[in-house]
């Protein structure tokens, strides 16, 4: 569950401790849950720039699915559009 106006993300009712980074990446991904967003766009909304590297994204997505997802290898909530960005689904419980 992700909590924009609390800042929080919560996982089977336990809070989930993310870094600033981490949770400005759900933030962006939240505001387009369902929609592809680019790496440009993410990168840029993150950070403020174009200047950091995609490396630097990729890392932080792999943190976070191993906090969020329940297979972090397979992704079902932060999936990979491979060559243009990511898109957070958004399950219904």
């Amino acid at each position: 569950r992700l909590d924009l106006a609390n800042r929080q993300v919560t996982r089977q009712g336990q809070i989930v401790a993310l870094t600033p980074t981490e949770y400005d990446i759900l933030r962006v991904l939240g505001r387009y849950h369902g929609k592809v967003v680019t790496h440009k766009k993410l990168i840029q909304e993150v950070w403020g720039h174009l200047e950091q590297d995609l490396h630097t994204l990729r890392v932080n997505v792999s943190n976070l699915r191993r906090k969020i997802e329940d297979e972090p290898a397979r992704p079902q909530l932060l999936v990979t559009e491979p060559g243009v960005g990511y898109r957070l689904n958004i399950l219904e419980a």
